[in-house]
């Protein structure tokens, strides 16, 4: 059993966890701390004379509106199916499951006030492969991801779609296919299960394992590329670095001499003085990334242990507060950081691309046998290049954006969702890029010749090549850059490149 409870997760809890194999549960001590603010938010609901928000008012501009008590059930389903707006594309199955399990981790700290029955619906959605689709498009990442989470818990009570190995079905036939009936919500629930940042939450954290992943990937072949390059090393020596103090560049340049070491190749005497930005300013501009990156960990790994819905509760002081913990701009401003990040090394590894191709360095043009008759690696450059300015315009900062909803209500929103979906396809942009240099300096390496190259990158070079060949002549390239891709970000490549 992976049990879902209230001690502190960090992103690598989170990916340790989904990577396990079996079933999803509560632990003792969360379900009982489900129960008891359940039970406390039941005595204050009661025949309650005070109007509680989403307990017994509407919603947003509708707070001041009272619900009678015969209908605060149909108000809790009345929420779930006003607000399953969603448009777009689905969210892609991997962010899906995250958003299930961080919705149950941000349930079960107590605060929300919903049943265990619901918490456990939750789990036997999860645990039996039945995955909500969620349409991407839709929230403004303020009063939480709304419309999605509407999605995502729309099955609860037997409306909208799940997956059933892959094909999107009714949630009501799978319901009954395993004999569950529709559940009816209670005081708060629909407003609990809809409210949060799940949606940004779970694009944000799959997008940090992404990052992490690049960080390895873009080191080991930009150590690749200098190798085929024949440039030098002393710009990633201990000094030059220790005296700036940043951490990420020392911690790039270390990797970089590791890469290198034992290169034959390396210890040649150079002609050139100096290597252009894109060989000799590695470890700044990655290093930057990675700094980028850390900071975000931080603030991505606080909202993994948070409660994100409104209003909160809390049984310990008797209380239930209206506050604004839904709203996104934490997570708005860092998705905007890591993207920036990713832009930035995607971008330097197409720089180097473009260098490789040049013609220089004892390289044929466009690392071409018989160029003029074989165009080698020209157009790929051209993808990398369409790719990168792609993500120029992507990392537009959409946290920069706000509109008012719901009457005025809700009058600054964090447009974070929207920021965790152009950081996706930023990264799926650089993946491919870093892609295209690997296979720009693989073939660069047997141009030049093989003999005497680093240990661990002559490695990485004969695995490559079980993948992607030599090309002696024109070839139809497409596969081959997507076949790249997958060696390098989920293939052998992706566990080459690890340096732990």
């Amino acid at each position: 059993m992976k049990q879902i409870d209230r001690s502190w997760w960090g992103i690598h809890t989170l990916d340790q966890l989904l990577s396990e194999p079996g079933t999803w549960e509560l632990s003792n001590e969360a379900r009982s701390a489900v129960e008891a603010c359940h039970a406390f938010l039941l005595s204050k609901a009661a025949g309650s004379e005070r109007a509680i928000y989403g307990v017994n008012t509407g919603f947003g501009d509708l707070a001041h509106t009272r619900v009678p008590d015969e209908q605060l059930a149909e108000l809790q389903r009345r929420i779930l199916i006003s607000h399953a707006c969603g448009v777009g594309s689905d969210v892609p199955d991997e962010v899906v499951v995250r958003m299930m399990v961080l919705k149950v981790k941000a349930l079960a700290q107590g605060h929300s006030g919903v049943a265990p029955a619901t918490v456990d619906r939750l789990l036997d959605l999860l645990n039996a492969g039945l995955l909500p689709v969620v349409p991407s498009q839709g929230s403004l990442g303020a009063s939480g991801d709304l419309a999605p989470l509407a999605h995502l818990v729309l099955p609860l009570i037997g409306e909208g779609e799940v997956k059933v190995d892959g094909v999107a079905v009714p949630a009501a036939d799978a319901l009954a296919a395993y004999g569950w009936k529709p559940l009816e919500l209670g005081a708060k629930e629909g407003l609990a299960l809809i409210n949060g940042t799940q949606l940004m939450l779970a694009y944000g954290a799959a997008a940090l394992t992404r990052l992490e992943r690049f960080a390895e990937a873009a080191d080991a072949v930009a150590a690749w590329s200098l190798e085929a390059w024949h440039g030098r090393s002393d710009a990633f020596a201990e000094a030059v670095h220790a005296v700036r103090h940043q951490a990420g560049a020392i911690a790039v340049a270390q990797r970089i001499r590791t890469w290198l070491e034992g290169s034959a190749q390396m210890a040649e005497p150079r002609t050139q003085v100096q290597d252009p930005y894109s060989f000799r300013c590695v470890p700044q501009v990655h290093g930057a990334s990675v700094d980028a990156v850390a900071a975000a960990r931080t603030i991505i790994e606080r909202e993994l242990n948070a409660v994100t819905d409104n209003p909160l509760v809390f049984p310990e002081t008797g209380e239930i507060i209206s506050g604004g913990n839904f709203h996104g701009q934490p997570l708005a401003l860092q998705f905007e950081a890591m993207g920036l990040a990713a832009h930035e090394w995607a971008s330097i590894s197409e720089r180097r691309v473009f260098k490789l191709l040049s013609g220089r360095q004892g390289l044929p043009p466009f690392l071409a046998l018989n160029p003029g008759l074989n165009s080698g690696y020209m157009i790929p450059q051209y993808t990398a290049a369409s790719l990168v300015s792609q993500n120029k315009q992507l990392t537009t900062p959409a946290a920069a954006d706000t509109i008012d909803s719901s009457n005025g209500q809700e009058d600054h929103v964090s447009m974070g969702a929207n920021g965790a979906l152009k950081l996706w396809r930023i990264l799926d942009n650089a993946e491919q890029v870093l892609a295209v240099e690997a296979m720009c300096a693989a073939q660069a390496c047997d141009l030049r010749g093989t003999a005497g190259m680093a240990p661990r990158l002559a490695n990485l070079q004969a695995r490559f090549r079980e993948c992607v060949p030599f090309l002696s002549e024109d070839a139809f390239m497409q596969p081959l850059m997507l076949e790249a891709r997958s060696w390098l970000f989920e293939g052998a490549g992706a566990e080459l490149v690890k340096m732990r």
